[in-house]
């Protein structure tokens, strides 16, 4: 196993790509402690299911927004487990509306979910990555963030402020020997695109080289090779894993 003993904590763990990537990290051997803000049902079923394989698993209720709750999560981590290895910052919301009709507070949702709560819970851990001379910290961005999609402002600027924020930091903490590295899906198949209407999809999938929408596992898998020592010479990059919709 790829990940034995390393403990990892993933926000956003119940659904969609957050739950693919606390499966894929279990599965290599990592003891997963994922966040999630609603749904004691989904994160009690997901620990369920992953205990069945064997597999070490647990979900915390935790809004990422706040500080001091993350904050008291952190220190309730560290007060069981010791140390964490590995951060994967993946909650986030969308409220996508054209911005002559969005409201403040739509805006505000979104940036502080996606954006400050990526300071917030990095915050959190980055001084135990220092600390012990070593981290990995994974964001998972978007494509949005990258290339802007239209009615998406809050959006687009969460992710985008994600990726700069990611940059800055990689060369802050490099030599604590703590990694920062961004993962930027383009349209996955999840809870958050099965709205999408038949007319949009297709004109979206023609653009997409690979025309089709990607998996919730394959970005997991990157994620996964992020995590390992497989990939220790990298830090502060930006993947796409976006069927080549956003090459350039």
């Amino acid at each position: 196993m790829k990940l034995k003993d390393k403990i990892a904590v993933v926000t956003g763990g119940t659904r969609g790509i957050g739950k693919a990537i606390v499966q894929t990290l279990a599965r290599q051997g990592a003891c997963v402690l994922f966040t999630y803000l609603n749904s004691d049902a989904k994160a009690q079923e997901l620990e369920a299911s992953l205990t069945k394989e064997n597999l070490k698993a647990k979900g915390f209720k935790v809004d990422v927004k706040d500080f001091e709750q993350v904050n008291a999560f952190k220190e309730q981590i560290l007060d069981k487990y010791r140390t964490v290895n590995i951060l994967v910052n993946n909650a986030g919301i969308i409220r996508d509306k054209a911005l002559a009709m969005m409201s403040p507070e739509e805006w505000a949702e979104v940036i502080d979910t996606n954006l400050t709560g990526v300071f917030n819970v990095t915050k959190c851990f980055a001084v135990t990555f220092m600390k012990q001379r070593q981290g990995n910290i994974i964001n998972i961005s978007s494509l949005s963030g990258i290339i802007g999609i239209s009615r998406q402002t809050n959006y687009s600027a969460s992710k985008g402020g994600m990726i700069a924020f990611s940059k800055a930091l990689a060369k802050e903490v490099a030599t604590f020997n703590v990694r920062v590295n961004v993962v930027a899906p383009g349209f996955i198949t999840t809870d958050m695109t099965s709205n999408l209407k038949e007319d949009y999809l297709k004109h979206v999938i023609p653009q997409i080289p690979l025309a089709r929408f990607g998996t919730s596992e394959e970005v997991a898998s990157v994620v996964l090779f992020l995590a390992t020592d497989k990939s220790d010479y990298i830090t502060g990059q930006v993947i796409r894993v976006d069927g080549g919709l956003g090459m350039s």
